[in-house]
């Protein structure tokens, strides 16, 4: 066994866990930007989705930045 392939196991068996927030390393860290941009995307849904208020109502999203 070469001395790099242990730590590429390592790499490819770890999947995300809460705790890698608030770890300092750059594999969890790594993880941890990854399942927030996931989740981001998944949360935003489609591009032509729609704000529903309280009152019942619809808001087509806008793609503009804040100004």
């Amino acid at each position: 066994m070469e001395m790099g392939e242990s730590k590429n196991t390592d790499l490819a068996g770890r999947n995300y866990d809460t705790s890698d927030y608030k770890r300092n390393d750059e594999l969890s860290n790594g993880l941890a930007v990854t399942h927030e941009q996931a989740s981001d995307s998944y949360t935003e849904g489609e591009i032509g989705g729609k704000i529903e208020r309280k009152s019942g109502t619809e808001e087509p999203l806008t793609r503009r930045g804040y100004q």
